[in-house]
């Protein structure tokens, strides 16, 4: 069975078939970080526009590259909600009309349920139930995936998320939008333990973050020593700042999977690619017996294969949407489309 999924929730114009959930047949993606980068964050205005004019093209590409025609196509998937609302309705308008004039069903996607399926595509293998710690620019979650379509969240940022945190630091450190990937080249060359940065906690929620006050006292540390004339370190700031950050999600994810008894350890998200991340992640997994997965490194951001994957088993499970379907800036990862 293939899907087409269509993914437009922030800055990348995405399209991809996808075969039975499992196994991609194309995946183009049309990137405006190039663009986005001179304002030093994404511009919603511009990414909305953006998308307008190149969905058609990338649709096409996709069917194209998938060696298949609409005619071919079992269902439209389309990513409806979270995002930038302007973005969103980009792609779910135009998935609407593709549906409409192809008589194809219709499926909406929860945009961080995409992300948790980019494993399905990494890992055939796998398949729930398992605890799944999804970080993102926008989101950091932990999720108990007991079904293809049965998500709750244990824990989640009570202010800033992972990536929003990173890109904030980076910003202050003097790097270029988008900042996560600057730290995460140069924190290897630098120190760890050269900084001693702040490790929040939420009273009374353990598995609960908050980044917002990590941010604070780099920016407040870079501040107070331009005003004194000092010098501070980059690389061992940015080694110190991801060796903090991948402390904190690594600690309560596995508190979280104690307390649950959960083994099975999922990955998912764009600061799922960072490479802190991913080796704490690795060694707390090893010492405990803890089985991981890791989305490839070509899924971690978002990209229309995980929207066309997810997409699969929520039309297995009956999910169908009509000309009445709407975008949604903001909603729980738990909440079923109702219609």
């Amino acid at each position: 069975m293939k899907i087409l999924g269509i993914e437009s929730s922030c800055d990348e114009t995405a399209a991809s078939v996808v075969e039975d959930g499992r196994e991609i047949l194309s995946s183009v993606i049309a990137s405006q970080v190039a663009e986005h980068r001179l304002y030093g964050g994404v511009v919603p205005e511009i990414a909305s526009r953006r998308h307008a004019e190149n969905i058609v093209e990338v649709t096409q590409q996709a069917l194209k590259e998938a060696g298949c025609t609409l005619g071919d196509i079992e269902a439209v998937a389309v990513t409806y909600a979270p995002g930038l609302i302007g973005a969103l309705l980009v792609g779910v308008n135009f998935a609407k009309g593709m549906a409409l004039a192809s008589g194809k069903p219709l499926v909406p996607v929860h945009h961080l349920r995409g992300h948790i399926a980019s494993n399905y595509l990494s890992s055939p293998q796998l398949e729930p139930p398992f605890l799944c710690l999804v970080v993102s620019g926008g989101h950091s979650h932990i999720v108990e995936v007991s079904g293809y379509t049965q998500f709750r969240v244990l824990g989640r940022t009570r202010d800033d998320a992972a990536g929003e945190a990173y890109d904030k630091a980076a910003r202050a450190m003097g790097f270029p939008y988008p900042g996560g990937v600057h730290i995460d080249k140069i924190a290897p060359t630098g120190n760890p333990k050269a900084y001693r940065l702040p490790r929040p906690k939420v009273e009374g929620s353990p598995y609960d973050f908050s980044f917002s006050g990590l941010k604070t006292a780099v920016i407040n540390l870079l501040h107070n020593a331009q005003q004194k004339g000092e010098t501070v370190k980059v690389e061992d700031l940015a080694a110190s700042f991801q060796d903090t950050v991948s402390e904190i999600l690594t600690e309560h994810m596995m508190l979280a999977a104690r307390d649950t008894g959960y083994q099975k350890i999922v990955l998912a998200g764009g600061v799922s690619a960072n490479s802190g991340l991913r080796e704490r992640m690795q060694k707390a997994c090893g010492e405990r017996g803890y089985q991981l997965y890791l989305p490839k490194l070509s899924l971690c951001g978002d990209n229309a294969a995980m929207i066309a994957s997810q997409g699969y088993y929520e039309y297995l499970a009956g999910v169908r949407a009509g000309a009445d379907l709407n975008a949604c800036a903001s909603l729980n990862i738990e909440a079923g489309y109702a219609g």
